[in-house]
């Protein structure tokens, strides 16, 4: 419950989670997403859905954390380079 009342405190870090259900049921008409709701991928980041990648939050549902998400986002963007550099013009 909320009572509105509002705290000061002094830190030096602070880390806010948003929450463990992944902002994923956009996709669930066009991917495979797991029966825990996260993006199904294999070999790395690729989908399904050929030429379709994900990362971070609504694929890693082990550690979930910014760091992965920024990551796997490298992932991703290095496996669609792949994925276009095999495409033909």
């Amino acid at each position: 419950m909320q009572s509105g009342e509002k705290t000061s405190f002094s830190c030096q870090g602070l880390f806010v989670a948003i929450g463990h259900e992944p902002n994923s049921q956009i996709f669930a008409q066009a991917l495979n997403l797991r029966s825990n709701g996260y993006i199904q991928t294999f070999e790395g980041s690729k989908t399904d859905l050929p030429g379709v990648f994900a990362c971070g939050d609504v694929q890693d549902f082990t550690y979930r954390q910014a760091i992965t998400a920024a990551g796997s986002g490298c992932m991703a963007a290095i496996d669609c380079e792949r994925y276009l550099e095999h495409q033909e013009s």
